[in-house]
């Protein structure tokens, strides 16, 4: 039987078996909650669509049907609460298996979801929920988030409809009981593929996160990712390594893979191990894997065992070591796909299928994009030379997979697409081979742990210690997580540089913020380099880290 995905698109393989050309056709009201889950439930019912476990050994495997039915359950619930097409929900459910039916839920009730982390802060739960007027929340009871989520509320003055998944929790509705006295059954709730389905929040270098928003044919979009990056295959396993808080949830847990007729792996655990990684792959029978290099380097670092049932691994997120990916290798007998994208986008360069990995390459551009390296005129840049790597949108304006807007934020919208073009801000070269290999971003962004911290998040709590006059954060090389966050602090006149004073800094700082977000080194400087308008030159600060 056919992948569902291949109702939606139009695909031309080139003599390889490497996609030359794909398009996408899909109906004005494409949903994928009705017209992939519900259709593959209805046509496959016991098709496999999860298979889910976590660290007490607690199992479960859901089906197609299984997730017809509890997603409907779950809209349900929420629409008699007043949930409805354009409703705000913040999701918060880690790695928890209520998240796929809450998030097929919110897709056939139009709303739009906005998924978070639970390393979130009040802090940070407050900036969200200030931004997005969110019109309910449904968290896991976990790891505090219930609490510091009636902090962040109770400190707006605000209010939202609160749910809590597997347990009871003070002022919040236990969405797990609710459910289960639910009805199964739902009638298609009308929706249009331009309306908005997700709300990411992504760093920025020059200001607070920015909301990233996607529209309803976004699932589509990640055919290209999961069929010809990750290799994600009919009746297969699929295993990325993400939270759902973060767009690579969306990128490897769901959307695409499911297209392709793939099942996912989920493992819900909270302290990373490389070893239960592997036994999760062998366990399962784990086709396909996709992480960040930081799990690849931990796997290489402490000896990667045999995984006969893995048939390929792919990486993106940040730079990969050689080393990594020649041991890796040579230990498998199977090579790292990197690949390249954004929170804004889908996949927009990767290592894919039918065509021989290169080691540190981002491969080719997907087929589902126009993308060119351009010069500051705008000019194409010639094979050898830098350039930014823009998406040049096709001749109708829309291009799927390509987010339709900043939060409240227009004059950024048009300003990452100025001159007609998607401005990614990321600089890359491209070799005599039609290869392309990223160079860095024209931005500042710090890639630690496989998660993208913006430098503006961590200097205002730097700058809340008396002891800090001014201070600028980068992100150095390190050889476990890729970068580590490291500060330039410039005292204040009372202060000496201490040892003592360097902890105490950090301790204070990393009370307040995320651990992803934690800043492992400082250094006092008497002076910040500067620009002649007064701005801190980064560069320089990385470049002066880079040669300690």
């Amino acid at each position: 039987m056919k992948s569902i995905y291949q109702k939606f698109c139009r695909e031309q393989l080139d003599s390889s078996g490497a996609l030359a050309k794909i398009e996408l056709d899909y109906p004005e009201n494409f949903n994928f909650g009705y017209d992939v889950v519900d259709a593959i439930a209805e046509s496959e019912p016991e098709k496999k669509a999860l298979v889910w476990c976590n660290t007490e050994n607690e199992e479960h495997i859901f089906t197609f049907s299984d997730i017809q039915k509890f997603s409907n359950q779950a809209a349900n619930v929420l629409e008699a609460s007043g949930i409805t097409r354009g409703s705000r929900v913040m999701v918060i459910l880690k790695r928890h298996y209520e998240y796929w039916f809450v998030t097929v839920a919110l897709h056939k009730l139009g709303a739009t979801m906005i998924p978070a982390t639970h390393m979130l802060t009040v802090k940070d739960l407050e900036y969200r929920i200030r931004a997005t007027h969110v019109d309910a929340v449904i968290c896991t009871p976990q790891n505090e988030v219930p609490e510091k989520i009636q902090s962040a509320l109770t400190n707006l003055g605000a209010s939202a409809r609160l749910w809590c998944v597997q347990s009871d929790r003070e002022g919040f509705r236990n969405l797990t009981e609710e459910m289960k006295a639910a009805s199964d059954k739902l009638e298609r709730r009308p929706t249009l593929v331009t309306d908005p389905m997700l709300l990411y929040f992504t760093s920025g270098t020059t200001g607070e996160p920015k909301g990233v928003i996607h529209d309803f044919s976004y699932p589509l979009a990640h055919i290209v990712t999961a069929k010809y990056w990750q290799q994600a295959e009919e009746d297969g396993l699929h295993f990325t390594v993400a939270e759902t808080g973060w767009a690579k949830a969306s990128w490897g847990k769901i959307y695409g893979q499911w297209l392709v007729g793939c099942a996912v792996m989920v493992y819900d655990f909270d302290n990373f191990v490389p070893k239960q990684l592997t036994n999760i792959i062998n366990r399962y029978g784990v086709t396909s894997f996709c992480a960040p290099p930081t799990v690849y380097r931990y796997l290489v670092r402490k000896g990667v065992p045999d995984m006969p049932k893995l048939r390929h691994a792919s990486t993106a997120g940040e730079m990969l070591a050689p080393e990594v990916f020649r041991l890796f290798t040579e230990r498998t007998g199977i090579p790292l796909c990197e690949g390249y994208g954004q929170t804004e986008t889908t996949l927009l360069m990767g290592n894919l299928k039918g065509r021989e990995p290169v080691e540190g390459s981002m491969g080719t551009i997907s087929p589902l994009y126009h993308i060119e390296l351009q010069d500051k005129d705008g000019s194409p840049t010639p094979p050898g030379k830098i350039g930014e790597v823009v998406i040049v949108p096709p001749a109708g304006g829309r291009q799927p997979g390509v987010f339709c807007g900043y939060l409240d934020d227009e004059k950024q919208y048009q300003h990452v697409w100025r001159g007609g073009v998607y401005h990614t801000g990321d600089a890359a070269w491209q070799d005599e081979n039609g290869l392309y290999w990223f160079h860095g971003r024209f931005d500042d962004i710090i890639k630690t742990g496989g998660f993208r911290v913006g430098p503006y998040e961590v200097e205002n709590v730097l700058m809340e210690h008396p002891a800090v006059l001014e201070c600028s954060v980068v992100g150095v090389p390190d050889a476990l997580r890729g970068q580590a966050i490291k500060a330039f602090i410039v005292l204040s006149e009372q202060y000496l540089p201490t040892k003592e004073l360097e902890k105490e800094i950090k301790d204070f700082c990393n009370s307040k913020l995320a651990e992803y977000k934690w800043i492992r080194l400082i250094e006092f400087v008497e002076e910040m380099p500067k620009t002649i308008s007064g701005k801190i030159r980064k560069t320089e600060l990385r470049a002066k880290a880079a040669v300690k």
